[in-house]
């Protein structure tokens, strides 16, 4: 007999994490999604694979992870009910072998699909999956300082990045290879997916200005942390801003001494 899939670890890891971006004010409403690639071996500790509960078409083809599971958000779905919900709020699902459709094993139980991002969640786990294959985890939210700055600041990458880096001391050394940037474009469609994970590519964290931001990883707490500071070093920029703007900060010679240090390669370019 299956083991009750609330308690598997995967489920209790959204449950916690969703409540907590809630709580950070990051994911207002329905704003934010997660998805979670599973291996077969830890959904079938806790379902029968064989069963599909129903099968939701999508506009993407994702037939470069056909037989992959993921544990996802719902569209629509409010992160302040998942802890309460799971069942509706979440769902477990497998890419068919036609990449057109995915196999709902649990939850949804409304009637709900996976995230409208879903096809920019999919395109970013599918390079992401080429570079670290210990990839796991796509991350969206409304981190409220990264969006703050995205309408004060300037958008190329190298200055975004730079200045984040000099907001706080960790910053290059937890991003080294920076943040990407995209043009403001409309969410849920295959072309701002496209372009999320072509930076995906060259990055962990993509900001899609004024709107939120993207991260990848190899687990929650990479994910999360990697998006916890980032957003700090904009908090502290508003900050500063706001008390009269930088009178002293770290320099480009003190972040590549910080970089030396902790044996990470700042992107190039980046610092003069």
């Amino acid at each position: 007999m299956s083991k009750n899939i609330i308690e598997a670890p995967f489920t209790q890891e959204m449950m916690k994490t969703t409540a907590n971006l809630y709580r950070l004010g990051w994911d207002e409403r329905n704003g934010g999604n997660i998805s979670y690639l599973l291996t077969e071996e830890e959904v079938s500790e806790y379902l029968d694979t064989s069963k599909v509960i129903r099968e939701i078409p999508m506009i993407f083809d994702a037939s470069e992870l056909k037989g992959r599971y993921f544990i996802v958000t719902g569209s629509g779905k409010y992160f302040k009910n998942v802890m309460d919900e799971p069942e509706v709020n979440l769902g477990v699902i497998r890419v068919a072998e036609d990449g057109r459709h995915v196999e709902l094993l649990w939850g949804l139980e409304d009637g709900g699909r996976p995230t409208s991002e879903l096809p920019a969640h999919f395109m970013s786990h599918i390079e992401r999956l080429k570079i670290d294959p210990e990839h796991r985890i796509i991350m969206h939210n409304h981190a409220t300082n990264i969006i703050a700055m995205t309408f004060t600041h300037d958008l190329s990458e190298k200055a975004f990045t730079r200045t984040l880096w000099q907001m706080c001391t960790e910053c290059i050394v937890v991003f080294p290879e920076g943040v990407g940037m995209l043009p403001w474009m409309v969410p849920g469609t295959d072309e701002i997916g496209t372009a999320t994970a072509a930076k995906m590519k060259e990055y962990r964290l993509v900001i899609w200005p004024h709107h939120g931001i993207f991260g990848a990883g190899k687990d929650m707490d990479e994910v999360f942390g990697l998006i916890e500071t980032a957003e700090k070093a904009a908090e502290v920029y508003t900050l500063v801003q706001a008390q009269g703007g930088i009178k002293q900060t770290i320099t480009d010679q003190e972040l590549r001494d910080l970089a030396a240090a902790f044996g990470v390669t700042p992107h190039e370019g980046f610092l003069a």
